[in-house]
C-alpha cells in the first residue's frame, strides 16, 4: 500500500532539515513517520537476497526494490537495472521511487562516497561516509588504523614500487601474505609459500595489473597461523552490537586449497569464539576501534566486519570490512529473530543501546554453488535445473532451508547462470552437522553445467 503523498512530502522536509541542521533523529521525529518504509537495497549478490528476505518479513516495509538485483531478489522486490556503481543513477532511482531508505551491500559504491552523495541530497542511507569506508578500500589505511589505536594485526609494510616490493621478497621468510591494497573482490590475497609465488603475486598485482588500479600498491604482512573467522557488529559511531561469529571458507577447493575467493560458504557459529575469546574480541578489536574512530575524526554508523586469525596469542585482525559479509550474511540473515530494519535505523540514528537483536540459538551452513572455473574465468547463461521443484519442496517439507541467489539471471522465463557464485542452500540445524546435511541434501537436487562445490563446509 502506497503512503499519503502528504504525509510522504512531510518526511521529505523533516529529513532534510536533519541533515541540514544537523539534528539527531529522536523518538519526536521519528512518531511523525508512517510505520510503512519503501526500501532500496543495492546489489546483486546473496547479500542483497538475504537481506531482502529478511526485511520482507517486517511489518513496517511497504515495497522493497533492489538495484540491479538477481532473480531471487525479483521474487521480493522490483528489480532495477542500475548498476550498483551508478551512483548517480541510483540517486535518481531512489528519488523516482520515494525510497525512504537505501541499504548499501557491496563495497564499491561506498568507497565511491554513495553514503556521502545520498546524504547531501536528503536520502536516508544505511553505511559509512567514503572517508570511514578507506578502512576496507585501503588495507594500507586499515593498517595504520590499527596501528595508531593499538588494534592487533599481523606486522606488514607497504609498497608503492615493484621493485622495492620485489627486494622485500627476496629478503623475507615463508611463508608471507601478499594483499593488493584495494578493493579486489575478494580475490586480491595470495598465501606465499616460496619466494617466487611472492614475486609472481607482486608482479601480478604492481605491473601487470590485473586487479587494476586495486594492486597500484600492496601490503606485503608476515603470515599468520590459526582458524579464521568472521565477526559482524553494528556500529552507531558511538556504539556497537556484536552479531554471532561466523567462519568462511575462502579457498575454492575442500581442505582449503586452491585459490581465494569471495567465500565458498559459511557456518555460524564459528566454533572459534566463546567465552573468554569473545571478551578479548570485545576489548581488544572493538572497543579500541570505536575509539580509534572518534580519536581520528572518522564517522562511521553502519556495519563493521573484520576477519579475524585466532592466533595463539589471541585474536588478531586480518582485515577490515565496512559492511554485511557474503556469504556471512546468508547465516546470520537466518538466525536472526529480530527485524532487521529496527536494527538498521537504530544504527542510522546513533540508539544502538536502546535495541537488543534476539538470535536463533540454532546453527546456521551456507553452501555456495558456484560455476566452473570460478574464481577463474567462467561462462554465463548456464541453465538451471531443479531449482523450483527443491524451493517448493523445502519450503514445505524443510523450512529450515532457504536458497539465496547470488550470479542469477531470468532469460526466457528460465533461471540462469550470471556469475561466478550462482547459489547459496542456507539451512539451520540444532548443530551444524545437522544443518550441513540438510545444506546439501538440497544443493545435490540443484544442477547446471559446471556446477562446483566444497564438499567440507563446517565439516
Amino acid at each position: 500500500m502506497r503512503r499519503d503523498e502528504s504525509l510522504k512530502g512531510r518526511e521529505q522536509f523533516t529529513n532534510q532539515r536533519i541533515i541540514n541542521e544537523g539534528w539527531r533523529w529522536t523518538e519526536s521525529v521519528r512518531n511523525i513517520h508512517s510505520p510503512v518504509m519503501n526500501i532500496l537495497v543495492i546489489g546483486s549478490g546473496g547479500r542483497e537476497h538475504a537481506l531482502l528476505w529478511k526485511l520482507s518479513q517486517s511489518p513496517r516495509v511497504s515495497r522493497l526494490y533492489c538495484a540491479p538485483g538477481n532473480a531471487g531478489t525479483a521474487k521480493l522486490a522490483t528489480n532495477h537495472a542500475v548498476p550498483a556503481t551508478d551512483l548517480q543513477g541510483l540517486m535518481a532511482l531512489a528519488k523516482s521511487q520515494l525510497i525512504d531508505l537505501t541499504i548499501v551491500g557491496p563495497d564499491d559504491p561506498l568507497a565511491a562516497g554513495i553514503v556521502d552523495l545520498f546524504q547531501e541530497n536528503g536520502l536516508r542511507v544505511f553505511g559509512p561516509l567514503a572517508a570511514a569506508a578507506r578502512l576496507e578500500a585501503s588495507k594500507s589505511f586499515a593498517k595504520e588504523f590499527m596501528v595508531r589505536h593499538g588494534i592487533p594485526t599481523a606486522a606488514s609494510h607497504t609498497f608503492s614500487n615493484s621493485e622495492a616490493a620485489l627486494a622485500h621478497c627476496r629478503a623475507a621468510s615463508y611463508p608471507l601474505v601478499v594483499k593488493a591494497d584495494g578493493l579486489a573482490l575478494g580475490k586480491g590475497v595470495v598465501i606465499a609459500q616460496t619466494r617466487e609465488e611472492a614475486e609472481t603475486a607482486v608482479r601480478q598485482s604492481m605491473i601487470e595489473k590485473v586487479f587494476g588500479d586495486a594492486g597500484s600498491i600492496v601490503v606485503i604482512e608476515e603470515f599468520l597461523t590459526g582458524p579464521e573467522c568472521s565477526i559482524h557488529a553494528l556500529v552507531d559511531g558511538t556504539n556497537y552490537t556484536l552479531f554471532p561469529d561466523a567462519k568462511d571458507h575462502k579457498r575454492a577447493l575442500d581442505g582449503d586449497q586452491g585459490l581465494n575467493t569471495g567465500g565458498m560458504g559459511t557456518i555460524s557459529p564459528s566454533r572459534e569464539v566463546e567465552g573468554v575469546m569473545a571478551e578479548r574480541i570485545r576489548h581488544e578489536v572493538m572497543d579500541p576501534f570505536v575509539q580509534g574512530l572518534a580519536a581520528d575524526g572518522l564517522p562511521f554508523n553502519g556495519m563493521l566486519f573484520p576477519g579475524l586469525m585466532m592466533t595463539p596469542k589471541g585474536p588478531m585482525v586480518l582485515e577490515f570490512n565496512c559492511r554485511f559479509g557474503d556469504p556471512e550474511t546468508q547465516v546470520l540473515m537466518r538466525r536472526l529473530q529480530s527485524d532487521l530494519l529496527d536494527l538498521i535505523e537504530a544504527t542510522i540514528d546513533g540508539r544502538l543501546s536502546s535495541v537488543q537483536p534476539v538470535w536463533d540459538e540454532r546453527a546456521a551452513v551456507c553452501i555456495v554453488l558456484a560455476s566452473g572455473g570460478y574464481p577463474g574465468p567462467i561462462e554465463k547463461g548456464k541453465v538451471i535445473t531443479g531449482l523450483k521443484e527443491v524451493e517448493v519442496e523445502e519450503a514445505s517439507a524443510d523450512p529450515d532451508v532457504v536458497i539465496f541467489h547470488a550470479g542469477t539471471a531470468l532469460k526466457n522465463g528460465m533461471v540462469v547462470t550470471n556469475g561466478g557464485r550462482v547459489l547459496g542452500v542456507t539451512a539451520l540445524g540444532e548443530t551444524i552437522e545437522e544443518a550441513r546435511t540438510k545444506a546439501y541434501a538440497a544443493a545435490d537436487k540443484i544442477a547446471f553445467e559446471g556446477k562446483q562445490l566444497r564438499r567440507d563446509i563446517g565439516a
